[in-house]
């Protein structure tokens, strides 16, 4: 059995992220979270270390997502 946590964004991300998925095949915000940390670990782990540089490259494609601000 997968065992499960909390992660707490603001209210105001949650409510454009539900905007944002409408139409999609994600059913939740949760859903998009596991997505993108579930690729962010595994980019991390082919490359064997996540750099500065890569991890601001994957932040800048969230925000122009308007995932990030």
């Amino acid at each position: 059995m997968t065992e499960y946590t909390t992660v707490s964004i603001p209210k105001e991300l949650a409510e454009r992220v539900d905007e944002t998925i409408e139409g999609t095949s994600f059913t939740s915000t949760s859903d998009l979270v596991r997505f993108l940390l579930r690729s962010i670990v595994i980019q991390h782990q082919r490359s064997g270390k996540l750099t500065e540089s890569e991890f601001e490259e994957i932040a800048e494609q969230l925000r122009g997502l308007g995932y990030l601000e």
